[in-house]
């Protein structure tokens, strides 16, 4: 059963193997055919020289006339090496980073297009997370791994046929030798690529830890806290660990490495080629001369080079396929992940606001069994403005990601202007909605693009909607300011306040009748946060909004608030009614009044 189901793998990792070879020859089959035939015309002269040149040369020494021939020989064997030396330095330096780079954009295109094609909710899964990391972070490195091992496949493959079809025609008796050589060295060199692929299995979460511990020293997240702390020293105590049980579990894949090595070097290049072929080709030389010196010396080079060749290919291409193989099989997976959230057929953009209703509405995070949603109610009419507040884990972000539809229901249903949401096209249906979320990114990108979210922004738009988000620090180049230093060594950076109220004009900038808001004046001073509450509420009089916010301050302004507490909404209605209540939403908004009157 075992060996059933090794062979089921390794017949799968060929698969995939040849999967990517077929995507090379289909976006890039000139560099394919380049690699294979410059590494032959680097390589075959050569080993051909320690066979063919040497034989020759020694036959015209022993038979002692015409040594000008050597010369001759040695000129045409320097004109061929230098002829190619020549091609394989142009192609090499020139034409294969051109071509690889352009392979590079064919990989990297698909994986970019799937990426923005994939839900929010995929992000969820494990599986697809880790196939997507491993396809963005390894895959043009696979593709030129399995390049070169094909390319040097091929090279060996050409110099066994051709050195083994030279020494045939030198002694046919030879063959045998090279037939039990291949018969010894391809069973151990099977056994130490299983060996070699065992240690590489074990030694990948090590190697994991290995990556984290440089991560967290050469990563500037962490700097602060080592220089401030003596968490440094604790973190070099695990790496020291860490290597530790390295050694202890990479040693005994090293005395099996190191045994089976030296059976399939020793056993065939000693008892074959030193003890086996010189005895036979010396027998022959020398006793019975059957055969020159030349013909002895070229027999010995050229068995040692098959074995060579067959070494190289059992030991280390037969891991080369099973290790890409599992890559590119993650590759596959990933390209072939399905949507979570389906296209329906309504396509509509909205000129103005309309109503956003949602019925028993739960929901359950997938791989979670307590739902963090359960029947929710509520009718968002048409310009209000809403906030929702509650506890940290209350389940604020979670509704408005289900609003935004990053997320479908589990049950219930949401409608805007009477359809259900899961009827709308996807991308149609977003182009409805600015959304600023708590865990914004600013991008390596001008200030308007970073504002407009697209190339060639209205420069005007751009700043109209930063003033609105109260953003007044002054640049010298305006919307053209470069942010970031990703690509500009110039390129400005952003304190946190600063940086949210670009993320806040976002939602001024795009012509949407809805806005949803998560935490927007989370890195604002009370002064500031006062501002941009009264910037927003000129400037979203033509839009619903929908905002989250722990600063119950924030919350005076909205038309209704809906306070959340586990999962489910326990209390709504404007800031006095809910004060006049004074249920739990009071007793949030006096707690924080109390701590701030304190702070001050």
């Amino acid at each position: 059963m075992k060996l059933k189901n090794k062979a089921k793998e390794n017949a799968h990792s060929v698969r995939n193997y040849l999967f990517m070879l077929r995507f090379v020859l289909k976006n890039a089959p000139l560099l394919l055919f380049a690699l294979l035939f410059f590494d032959v015309l680097s390589n075959l002269p050569w080993l051909l020289s320690n066979v063919v040149l040497l034989k020759y040369i020694i036959d015209v020494v022993t038979q002692g006339t015409d040594l000008y021939r050597i010369f001759v020989a040695c000129i045409i064997f320097a004109v061929v090496v230098v002829i190619g030396n020549l091609g394989n330095t142009i192609f090499y330096e020139i034409y294969r980073p051109r071509m690889a780079e352009k392979l590079h954009f064919k990989l990297y295109s698909g994986i970019y297009e799937k990426a923005a094609k994939m839900d929010f909710q995929s992000y969820d899964d494990p599986e697809f997370y880790n196939d997507f990391v491993l396809a963005m972070n390894t895959m043009s490195t696979r593709v030129d791994d399995i390049m070169a091992d094909t390319q040097d496949f091929f090279t060996h493959m050409v110099s066994i046929v051709s050195i083994t079809a030279v020494i045939l025609t030198i002694d046919p008796v030879c063959f045998i030798f090279i037939a039990l050589c291949v018969g010894i060295m391809v069973p151990l060199g099977r056994l130490i690529a299983k060996v070699n692929l065992e240690k590489k299995t074990v030694m990948t979460p090590l190697d994991r830890k290995n990556l984290y511990f440089s991560r967290v020293f050469y990563l500037q997240d962490y700097a602060k806290e080592l220089r401030l702390n003596p968490a440094g020293k604790m973190i070099e105590h695990r790496y020291n660990l860490n290597l530790l049980d390295r050694i202890f579990t990479v040693s005994p894949f090293l005395k099996k490495q190191c045994a089976l090595y030296f059976c399939q070097e020793s056993l065939p290049m000693t008892l074959l080629i030193c003890f086996g072929v010189t005895l036979y080709m010396g027998y022959k030389a020398i006793v019975t001369k059957e055969v020159g010196l030349g013909s002895f010396a070229a027999t010995f080079n050229g068995v040692s080079s098959v074995s060579a060749s067959v070494f190289a290919m059992t030991s280390w291409f037969a891991i080369g396929v099973r290790e890409n193989g599992l890559y590119v099989e993650k590759y596959k997976r990933f390209m072939a992940a399905e949507e979570k959230i389906k296209d329906g057929d309504i396509v509509k953009k909205f000129d103005k606001p309309v109503t956003i209703k949602l019925e028993n509405v739960s929901f359950t995070y997938p791989n979670c069994e307590k739902p963090t949603l359960k029947n929710i109610n509520l009718e968002i009419k048409p310009y209000q403005k809403i906030a929702l507040v509650g506890y940290n884990g209350a389940g604020k972000t979670t509704l408005t990601n289900l609003i935004l539809r990053l997320y479908d229901v589990t049950d219930g249903k949401i409608t805007v202007d009477g359809k259900d949401i899961r009827d709308w096209n996807v991308r149609s249906y977003h182009s409805n909605y600015a959304a600023v979320f708590q865990d914004f990114s600013l991008f390596g990108a001008t200030l308007g693009e970073n504002v407009a979210m697209k190339e060639a922004p209205d420069k005007a738009r751009v700043m109209k909607a930063l003033q609105e988000s109260s953003f007044n620090k002054e640049l010298e180049n305006g919307a053209d300011t470069i942010l970031l230093r990703e690509f500009d060594d110039n390129g400005l950076s952003l304190s946190g306040g600063e940086a949210q109220k670009v993320a806040v004009a976002r939602a001024f900038y795009k012509d949407c009748p809805f806005a949803i808001l998560d935490e927007p004046s989370a890195n604002l001073d009370p002064v500031s946060e006062y501002s941009l509450n009264e910037a927003m509420s000129r400037a979203a009089q033509d839009k619903t909004v929908i905002f989250i916010s722990h600063r119950l301050s924030t919350t005076v302004m909205a038309d209704v608030i809906y306070m959340l507490e586990n999962g489910e909404i326990v209390e709504s209605g404007t800031h006095e009614e809910l004060m006049a209540k004074n249920g739990k939403y009071a007793y949030m908004f006096n707690l924080q009044a109390e701590k701030y009157k304190d702070e001050q």
